[in-house]
This record gives C-alpha cells, structure tokens and sequence, in this order.
C-alpha cells in the first residue's frame, strides 16, 4: 500500500516518520536553539519575550530589567488609578473602564510571560515593579486623607484588583 503525504503521513502512519530540521541545520544547533531554562537562574543570558532579545547583551539586558519594572508599575497605576468609580455612569465612561482594563490585563499577561524566562533578575524586578506601584498608588502612605467630597477614602482603592 503506498503512503501519501496526507493525514497518515502526518500522524505517523507512514514509514517515513523522521523530520528533517528547518533550513537544513545541524540537529544539534537546532535543538540547542530551542532549549529554555526551565529552573530559575541568575544571569544575562536569558530570552525574554522575543528569539534573541537581550542576546547575551549586558545592556538589552538592563533595559529589559526596567522595561519590566515600568510596566509593572503601570498595571499598578491602572488597577488604582485607572479604574475609580464615575460620579455619574455612562455608555462612554464604561467603554474607557474596559479599555483600561483590558491594556492592564494585557500588559500583565506580558510581565507574566516575561517571568517564564525563569531568570532571577526579571522576578526580582516585576515584584519591585508591582511593590513600588502599590506604595504610590495603593497605599495610604501616598494617598490624600479625603476624597474630592470629604470622604476618607476607601480602606481598598476603587480598583480593587
């Protein structure tokens, strides 16, 4: 019976089940390029994000730190600030509500994806990053003693997130 290259083929039904590596490669270049830390270690040498990105590079690698660190500091700006309660609700003010929550759920899904590059360093700085931002904008440390109408503010910022 012959085998053509249909759904057999492709599940492993014909006798030719071995794949050659994409451009040709060495099997071994290939199969290091894909390797990913999968413990947590120190060091430059991580992939954040992006194939190649910081490479190695000491400096793409603190830029990356502090791309982390600001972008953590934003979800916390946006869980506090971003999200009050409007005095009189409307069509328009709920689709800037979701707009709002929706970038700070995006962007948190970015930091947590940066942190599955297991490298110490990008822990180290999300948690900063989101420590910093609930101390300006979370706590009663860097808040007013009273709302616009004389109010002592919440325990938990309108937010709540």
């Amino acid at each position: 019976m012959e085998h053509g290259g249909g759904m057999n083929g492709m599940m492993g039904g014909g006798d030719n089940m071995t794949m050659a590596p994409a451009g040709g490669g060495d099997m071994h270049m290939q199969h290091h390029k894909m390797m990913m830390h999968m413990t947590f270690f120190w060091g430059k040498d991580a992939l954040i994000l992006f194939d190649g990105w910081p490479g190695g590079s000491l400096g793409k690698y603190l830029a990356s730190l502090v791309i982390v660190f600001l972008v953590a500091l934003l979800i916390e700006w946006l869980c506090f600030c971003g999200l009050a309660r409007p005095r009189k609700p409307s069509p328009v003010t709920g689709l800037l509500q979701t707009a709002i929550y929706t970038l700070r759920v995006g962007l948190s899904y970015l930091v947590m994806l940066a942190l599955m590059s297991f490298n110490v360093g990008v822990l180290l700085v999300a948690v900063a990053g989101h420590a910093v931002g609930f101390l300006i904008f979370g706590s009663r440390v860097c808040k007013r003693t009273r709302d616009d109408d004389g109010q002592p503010p919440d325990v938990l910022p309108h937010g709540k997130c």
